[in-house]
């Protein structure tokens, strides 16, 4: 695209973003979807990439993160960040409305009421209308600078809307969504990592992360409710008016405000939330009440540390101490071994608890917490309440430490958990605890692929007994079929087609269908390539797989104790009886072969292979596939369709193929 032409497109694209984000953040009237706001920020990315000289401070593609940084520098305040009093119930919110109104005199005195969110402050400062910098708090008066973190939360604008504001600095709090918190989570234990503890912890770690593209992936939020040091025309002269005055310049604030005229306004507008806090989609620990005039604010002036003209209202936790009956083990969907507490019953803001979670080992070992114990128990809202601790003091006699048991309670088979991991997992793929996740796997794209069996109907098949591991797909006929809803005999006849097609998937895909920890479809392909046959990798030692390229000492530990279940190796043999394949071409190794030293990209619909499938004869002939386009890349092959990897490579001069070309590389496959 020529120069002229980029810059009118990048100049369009950062308004359209800019626009969405002020649209969804602010007025709360999403314009766009997010898959509609990606497809438009990666196409800038490629154009910035392309043409660096179009890249502009205050570009929506600051905020998918930059390089690594070696340490933060210190952030100094223009005013100190001031901590606030607390107040614990109605009687303390009354002394602290007699105390100011006493020191007001005869000027009327009403105040603001604002939720008070459960993140971590921080400070932006804003010059002719353009984000410079921003820090935390640290101890009011100098925080750590984490302006590059900052710029990829996409609620904080980086350019303010309107004119007018020479300086200003903004302070808000940084928080993580509920809603977010849990996706991030749900990721994680995919992936088998560590669940983080809680939205607060993990939004002040993301913050702290000393690459910016790490801060970028949490989708943190942030709500504007203060300024320090301005210089701005038409300031606002109360609190409340402030909030609107933040908005118009491109900040989300809470919406949940409200002017309060009196204290019993405020003291009604706190139990309102209390009781209420468990509808919100972010955490709130209390309420912030404030003088509501500015000026007043100003003559009230502070006491040491806290201002004299606000307080914070705090919830009281919801907790209570009971007895730990024993701590119990489940298994989940993807084999990991949660355990929990069973506890004597106990009332908990208006709900009986019996059952609390426990977290892991770790999180248990180091809390001390044991059977028998009397521990704290805490609930928050809907989720799942939490074991705090134990109450040593009520601690008579021994009691045995918690260890994880060795084998699954639910199968009896072993369990493996890796170094440095905090979660253990069943090894066995025909665990009754996981036969859903397993069925569904198999039959997934880039496995083996069987279409008409998605999601629903791979958890039919388990619920209702039709098979009990993925073995039991090559099993299913017409009449088992048709005892299940809305399978007509079309669909019928197609699904078992479909199964019977799978059948000569390979190696490399039924590796991948297992699930084998660590395995994905490019180690799979590697390992099959590598052995050739299903025997001979059930064969191998650990110290055999590790001379297979990119197979490294945990992934050759999962893959030996995964066949070393005879669960898994009786699957084995059922498949095998079914008639699925259970070899593949040998691969070339590493440095040998025809596509050796050589990466690929793969985008677009090729016209006679899938990705998969293409993916998988470029490892054999001992090429390397990664999804990102790089300097590095050395082919994009591009089908129909081919999106912004495909612009990209252009960008950066990669040669680009067909799947003719492909197959003569490979050649003349």
């Amino acid at each position: 695209m020529p120069v002229p032409r980029a810059a009118e497109r990048a100049a369009a694209l950062r308004k359209q973003l800019d626009d969405a984000n002020y649209r969804y953040h602010v007025l709360d009237d999403p314009q766009l979807s997010d898959a509609d706001y990606d497809a438009l920020l990666r196409e800038l990315i490629d154009l910035e990439e392309a043409n660096p000289q179009l890249r502009t401070f205050d570009s929506p593609t600051v905020r998918v993160g930059s390089a690594v940084a070696s340490v933060f520098s210190p952030y100094p305040h223009g005013k100190p960040m001031l901590s606030l009093g607390n107040a614990f119930d109605g009687n303390e919110l009354r002394a602290f409305d007699e105390r100011v109104r006493k020191l007001a005199g005869d000027v009327p005195v009403s105040y603001t009421c604002e939720l008070k969110i459960d993140g971590l402050a921080i400070s932006l400062h804003y010059e002719n209308g353009a984000f410079v910098r921003g820090g935390t708090r640290g101890d009011g008066t100098v925080g750590e600078d984490v302006s590059e973190n900052l710029r990829t939360v996409r609620s904080i604008p980086l350019k303010l809307r309107g004119k007018g504001v020479r300086a200003i600095d903004v302070r808000g709090e940084v928080y993580f969504k509920r809603s977010d918190f849990d996706a991030l989570n749900a990721r994680r234990e995919a992936a088998g990592q560590t669940l983080f503890a809680n939205p607060r912890n993990t939004a002040a770690g993301a913050l702290r992360q000393l690459d910016a593209r790490l801060t970028a992936e949490r989708r943190l939020s942030f709500f504007a409710y203060a300024v320090g040091a301005v210089d701005a025309a038409g300031f606002p002269s109360t609190q409340f008016d402030l909030l609107a005055f933040l908005r118009e310049l491109g900040f989300a604030t809470n919406p949940h405000v409200r002017r309060a005229p009196t204290i019993d306004d405020v003291i009604a507008f706190t139990e309102k939330w209390d009781g209420e806090r468990d509808s919100l989609d972010y955490e709130i620990d209390g309420i912030v009440i404030k003088v509501d005039d500015l000026a007043l604010q100003e003559k009230l002036g502070y006491t040491g540390k806290d201002p004299r003209w606000a307080i914070a209202y705090k919830f009281r936790a919801r907790e209570a101490t009971t007895k730990l009956l024993r701590i119990g083990i489940n298994v989940g969907r993807t084999g990991t071994l949660n355990p929990y507490a069973e506890l004597e019953p106990v009332q908990i803001g208006g709900v009986t608890v019996s059952n609390a979670t426990l977290h892991n080992e770790g999180d248990i070992r180091r809390k001390d917490i044991r059977e028998g114990d009397v521990v704290v128990v805490r609930r928050a809202g809907d989720v799942i309440p939490q074991v705090v601790g134990p109450v040593l003091a009520e601690r008579k006699k021994k009691l045995k430490e918690f260890t994880m048991p060795t084998h699954c309670p639910v199968c009896g088979f072993d369990v493996d958990r890796p170094e440095g991991e905090a979660m253990a997992r069943c090894t066995n793929a025909t665990c009754p605890a996981q036969r859903r996740e397993r069925v569904r796997q198999f039959a997934s794209r880039g496995a083996m692929d069987i279409e008409g069996v998605g999601d629903v109907l791979a958890f039919a098949l388990v619920d209702e007994g039709l098979i009990d591991d993925v073995s039991g797909l090559y099993a299913l006929t017409a009449e088992r079929l048709a005892t299940l809803p809305r399978m007509g005999e079309k669909t019928i006849a197609n699904t078992l087609a479909n199964i019977a097609g799978s059948k000569q998937r390979g190696l490399a895909r039924v590796l991948f269908g297992l699930g084998i920890r660590m395995v994905g479809a490019q180690n799979a392909a590697i390992l099959a390539g590598d052995c050739g046959t299903i025997d001979a990798l059930m064969a191998a030692s650990e110290a055999d797989l590790m001379l297979s390229d990119g197979i490294g000492a945990q992934i050759a530990a999962s893959v030996t104790l995964f066949f070393q279940q005879e669960a898994n190796r009786a699957l084995i043999e059922r498949l095998r009886t079914a008639g699925v394949e259970l070899t593949a071409p040998k691969r070339e190794r590493a440095g040998v072969g025809p596509l050796a030293g050589k990466t690929f990209v793969l985008t677009g619909t090729l016209p006679n292979l899938t990705r998969e499938e293409a993916g998988e004869m470029i490892v054999a002939a001992g090429g390397k596939v990664t999804s990102a386009v790089s300097k590095k890349t050395t082919y994009v092959v591009a089908g129909e369709e081919a999106g912004s990897k495909l612009t990209k490579a252009e960008s950066l001069g990669v040669e680009i193929i067909d799947e003719e070309a492909l197959r003569e590389l490979l050649g003349g496959a």
